[in-house]
């Protein structure tokens, strides 16, 4: 069945688009399923898991940004004990996303699901991305909240996601090269990014 993997930068839809293009191929859509099958094999609650989830990159940029800077962190070294956790969450994540790509196959939003399938024939890798102001004025008028405080969530959103895959994949996950399809899901609808992903997948026997 194969496997798209959706790389999208804070304002630009991801969690509309990927699962749209799940929809048009008829595959299974991958998300809030991830930290469920991560909770199973490390042996916590779902919530724990799902914490983890959604906070594992806050985390990393807090443990960056405490000693003083933000650095590359290719290379670097972080304390070992908050290694540990973080680091088992995103190996069972890992094995959790070649799982659904040996298996039945699907959409995965996120994860650098991109790195971790970098090598498979099956496998479409597409990236949503576009100029901050137009992804912040995306993001307000989604979250109907106020400029400043969407312009820090995005800031954040942006340097902990780079961070989380420098540190964990030794890779930038704003370079082309690493996707099949580069997209600025800003200045199109999304509509017609769901059509573009579909027609590239299907061109590469996916769905």
């Amino acid at each position: 069945m194969g496997v798209v993997t959706v790389s999208a930068t804070f304002g630009c839809g991801g969690a509309d688009i990927a699962p749209a293009v799940a929809e048009q191929l008829g595959l299974p859509f991958h998300d809030r399923v991830i930290p469920a099958r991560v909770a199973l094999r490390l042996g916590v609650p779902v919530e724990e898991a799902e914490a983890n989830d959604e906070s594992v990159v806050r985390g990393l940029w807090r443990l960056v940004a405490s000693l003083g800077s933000m650095p590359d962190p290719v290379g670097g070294v972080l304390p070992a004990s908050s290694v540990p956790d973080e680091r088992s969450y995103r190996l069972q994540t890992d094995r959790v996303v070649t799982e659904i790509a040996d298996g039945d196959g699907g959409v995965v939003l996120g994860r650098a699901a991109a790195l971790v399938l970098r090598d498979r024939p099956d496998a479409l890798h597409v990236r949503l991305d576009g100029p901050e102001e137009r992804r912040l004025a995306a993001a307000v008028a989604h979250l109907g909240r106020p400029e400043d405080e969407v312009r820090r969530e995005l800031l954040a959103a942006d340097r902990t996601r780079a961070a989380y895959v420098r540190h964990f994949h030794r890779a930038d996950p704003a370079d082309s090269r690493l996707y099949h399809l580069v997209v600025d899901s800003t200045a199109l609808d999304h509509a017609t990014v769901v059509d573009l992903v579909v027609r590239a997948a299907r061109s590469r026997g996916i769905g």
